[in-house]
C-alpha cells in the first residue's frame, strides 16, 4: 500500500473501495483476499507503472531545479532555447536572408531533434498544467 501514499486522490479512491469491501463482505477472510487481489491488479496496471515513472521523472527534474550549480538548474531550458533558435533561423530568418544572400545558412534539423522538441515542450506543458492543477486542487481543499 505504500505506493498509494504519494497519490492523495488515488489513495482516497482505493481506501474507499477497501472500505466498501469491508462494509459489504461479512467474511473477513474473503474481504482480505478480495482486497489483496484488487491491490495486485492495481499495482500491476499500466496506470500504476505510468504514475510511478512520472513520479520518478518529476523528482529528477525537481532535484535539478533545486541544484546548487547554474548549469544543473538550467540545462533543459538552455537546450530548448537552442532548439528555438534553430527553428527561428530555418523558418523565419533563412527565408528572408536567402532572398538577399545566396549562401544564407540553414541548419539541418534531424528527425530525432523533432522528437526531443516534442518531448521537451510536451513535458513542460504537462508539468505546468499538473502544477497549476495541484495548486487549484489544494486551494479547494
Amino acid at each position: 500500500m505504500a505506493f498509494w501514499a504519494g497519490l492523495p486522490i488515488v489513495g482516497k479512491v482505493i481506501d474507499g473501495l477497501f472500505g466498501l469491501i469491508d462494509q459489504t463482505i461479512e467474511d473477513k477472510d474473503k474481504a482480505a483476499e478480495l482486497k489483496t487481489q484488487l491491490n495486485d491488479v492495481l499495482l500491476n496496471s499500466d496506470l500504476t507503472k505510468f504514475t510511478t515513472q512520472m513520479q520518478a521523472q518529476a523528482s529528477t527534474i525537481l532535484a535539478e531545479a533545486k541544484g546548487e550549480s547554474w548549469l544543473q538548474r538550467n540545462w533543459r531550458p538552455t537546450i530548448m532555447l537552442m532548439f528555438g533558435v534553430i527553428i527561428a533561423n530555418n523558418y523565419i530568418l533563412f527565408p528572408y536572408l536567402s532572398a538577399f544572400w545566396s549562401e544564407a545558412p540553414m541548419l539541418e534539423i534531424p528527425p530525432d531533434m523533432w522528437g526531443l522538441i516534442k518531448l521537451g515542450l510536451g513535458g513542460y506543458v504537462v508539468g505546468r498544467s499538473a502544477e497549476k492543477g495541484i495548486a487549484v486542487w489544494k486551494g479547494a481543499m
